[in-house]
């Protein structure tokens, strides 16, 4: 008798190569995101509240909550900008939202899964509120 794993067989190469590629044209991970923060290819953007990211956030993030996402706040960057987006943690999905909105808005974009808690279960270290910058309005 098969396990529950093996029970219902594995995709074929060709489905699971689209598949993986699909996902991954989605979502990076806090690895990824931390060792391509220099090449400063991406912005990143820490949608949850203003609270939260005052206690601490990703080196480098940007503040802009999931629901201001708008036109007007991504005005300074250019049209091919490509965005990665983190909220809280996999508990939460503002950084699904946020998606969403710059998906709807013909933006490039993924999301960091794990979020600030995956950051931190990493060991990587916060930024600081004092270091803080905040999206041009």
């Amino acid at each position: 008798m098969p396990s529950i794993v093996t029970a219902i067989p594995a995709a074929d190469s060709a489905a699971a190569r689209a598949h993986f590629a699909a996902a991954l044209s989605f979502e990076t991970d806090c690895w990824d995101v931390r060792h391509s923060l220099a090449a400063a290819d991406f912005v990143l953007i820490d949608v949850r509240g203003a609270e939260a990211y005052a206690r601490g956030h990703v080196p480098g993030a940007v503040h802009i909550p999931h629901g201001e996402l708008t036109e007007a706040r991504l005005r300074p960057y250019p049209a091919g900008t490509q965005f990665v987006l983190y909220c809280a943690g996999p508990h939460c999905n503002g950084a699904h939202r946020g998606a969403l909105r710059l998906a709807q808005l013909g933006r490039a974009v993924k999301i960091m899964l794990g979020g600030i808690s995956g950051w931190r279960e990493e060991g990587y270290a916060l930024e600081p509120a004092a270091t803080a910058r905040t999206a041009a309005i």
